[in-house]
């Protein structure tokens, strides 16, 4: 993943020092740009000075054009330091967004599934787009700052103490009032700052949930109620937005005259200096030059220190994502035999439950086999699939072709075990992409196998139809046979089928599991599924009923499981 765009992995994720660490020769170069620009900035102020004195003092026209291109010289240098210094900034800030991003996106996709689905989507993604954005410009404020603030400060105050000390010191006392003003103001900026974020990660996640129920809010009429509730939200967003910026940028101009209090000394000090002839006019200006700088750029300083807290509230948002980057391990070994499925004593316990949601599972497959499961709702169909697919922990044993398939690795389970979950999960991309993923090949067999032929043929433009966003542009029983499409493509010797005939009629379903068993005799099909009119042609079945399961085929399980015989009789005499 990082190679492909030249970045590397960063060896402490969850601390913001190994970014700049990893750019180190980047923000070398900053450093080096950042002391010759700042640091002669008040090289530029005395030799403004000089200038002017040798303007004054009619020094003559060569001493004058020989003054001006000396001043000149040096500020073309200076300008030309701090354009370099700006484009190693701007630069350092960008690589440590991917990296940060990029980071982010490998342990966010990682991430326990569990965890995932106790997060709100819209929340999430403020906090990946939007965080990392506040806290990586925080970061390149903090280090512009550093020398267009800190060096520029201490090579004025230097020259200044250099001038003369005695006035420096009374000048400058206001000074570290304004930073300490800014200092006192932190919490307060901390805590309506982190008030500002969550209310933008509401508002995101209410965004979200409301394109993606749009449909359901139009038919029961109640789009006028979202309408307001969004407004609501909308509005306490800039309300909590304005306050948080408020203190930042309404105080400026309080740091700003807090730190030009010592005009005074400059003036009069200075002044009784220059008619004492201790000073030149040029040397007093070039003085006054140096005050004002030095003034503002403390101002800006405390500044600086609410920007940074405003970016430490997005920093510690996204800092818990964070985990250490581990390479995904594409090694993978041949099966040690073609034993099949093996399931043995395979128990489910979920973290908040006190007993099994599934207990003592046993069951087996064999290529070319295709097996059924069953029962009352919620009585743990999905999760025994997500189960098998290594998406939930479980005790016991699961064994496809000599592989446990507890041990194997996310690369190595995703060659042997493909899923198709509740919802199509379609991409907004074509009908070809959304089944090979980027894979080459042929799409014509699979297609048939699922019976989308004829409505391929009606669309203009085939297989490179766009199905829009989640498969909007598609009828349910499409969206439905596109993803089980994708699901055969991968070509692995269990297939893990989450209710993929709800949205198809049943002779359709007939003519799919005939494709099934004539086309993939090489794998084992796991269906789960609470329709039971194909149940009588498959192979065997598992029924679960108070966390135990019951294994059989149809005849066997009709005769002998009143739970199977009761749901397959009801539904029969409904379908009849």
């Amino acid at each position: 993943m990082f190679d492909r765009a030249n970045l590397r992995p960063v060896p402490h994720p969850d601390r913001l020092t190994s970014y700049l660490k990893q750019e180190w020769a980047v923000l070398a170069c900053v450093a080096v740009t950042g002391v010759l620009c700042n640091g002669g900035m008040s090289l530029a102020a005395v030799l403004q000075g000089k200038l002017l004195d040798t303007v004054i003092y009619s020094a003559g026209l060569p001493a004058v054009l020989r003054q001006a291109a000396i001043f000149c010289a040096a500020v073309l240098v200076i300008q030309g330091t701090r354009a370099a210094k700006r484009y190693g900034v701007r630069l350092l800030a960008n690589r440590t967004a991917a990296s940060m991003r990029r980071m982010l996106y490998h342990s966010v996709m990682r991430r326990d599934l569990a965890a995932l689905s106790a997060e709100h989507e819209g929340d999430l993604l403020n906090k990946v787009v939007g965080d990392v954005d506040l806290c990586v410009e925080g970061l390149r404020k903090v280090i512009t700052e550093i020398f267009d603030t800190g060096v520029l400060m201490g090579g004025y105050l230097i020259a200044m103490l250099a001038a003369d000390w005695r006035i420096t010191l009374p000048a400058c006392v206001c000074i570290p009032l304004a930073m300490w003003i800014a200092e006192r103001l932190k919490g307060v900026i901390v805590r309506w700052g982190r008030e500002a974020r969550a209310q933008s990660s509401a508002v995101a996640q209410q965004t979200y949930s409301d394109l993606e129920h749009m449909l359901l809010y139009r038919v029961d009429g109640v789009l006028p109620l979202r309408q307001r509730a969004y407004d609501d939200a909308l509005a306490a967003l800039e309300q909590k937005s304005v306050r948080a910026n408020v203190l930042e940028n309404s105080m400026q101009p309080v740091y700003n005259a807090i730190s030009l209090l010592g005009v005074w000394a400059v003036l009069v000090l200075g002044g009784r200096k220059v008619l004492a002839s201790g000073w030149t006019v040029g040397d007093f200006t070039a003085y006054l030059t140096m005050f004002a700088a030095l003034a503002l750029k403390a101002s800006k300083a405390a500044k600086l220190f609410n920007s940074f807290q405003k970016a430490a509230v997005s920093w510690q948002r996204i800092q818990p994502y964070f985990t250490p980057y581990q390479p995904d391990d594409t090694a993978d070994a041949p099966d040690p035999d073609a034993s099949g499925l093996i399931c043995r004593d395979l128990c489910y316990r979920s973290p908040d439950a006190e007993t099994d949601l599934l207990h003592n599972v046993s069951f087996s497959a064999r290529p070319g086999e295709i097996i059924g499961v069953t029962g009352p709702v919620a009585c743990g169909k999905s999760t025994l699939g997500l189960m098998l697919a290594g998406a939930a922990n479980y005790e016991g044993q699961a064994v496809l072709n000599g592989h446990a398939l507890g041990a194997l690795t996310p690369f190595a389970r995703s060659r042997r075990v493909s899923y198709l979950g509740h919802t199509p999960q379609l991409l907004s991309d074509t009908i070809a992409h959304n089944i090979t993923l980027g894979d080459a090949g042929d799409l014509t067999q699979v297609l048939e196998d699922v019976c989308f032929s004829e409505d391929l043929a009606a669309m203009p433009d085939g297989a490179d139809t766009l199905v829009g966003n989640g498969g909007v542009r598609l009828s349910g029983g499409q969206q439905a046979r596109i993803a089980l499409a994708r699901t055969l493509w991968q070509k692995t010797p269990l297939v893990i089928l989450d209710d993929p005939f709800s949205a198809v009629d049943m002779e359709t379903e007939r003519r799919i599991l005939a494709n099934l068993r004539t086309h993939y005799a090489d794998r084992i099909f796991v269906i789960l599924s609470h329709r039971l009119a194909a149940f009588p042609t498959l192979d065997r079945i598992v029924y679960l009923e108070n966390g135990h399961a019951h294994c059989g085929t149809h005849d066997t399980l009709f005769a002998h499981c009143p739970g199977y015989r009761t749901l397959y009789t009801l539904q029969t005499e409904a379908n009849a």
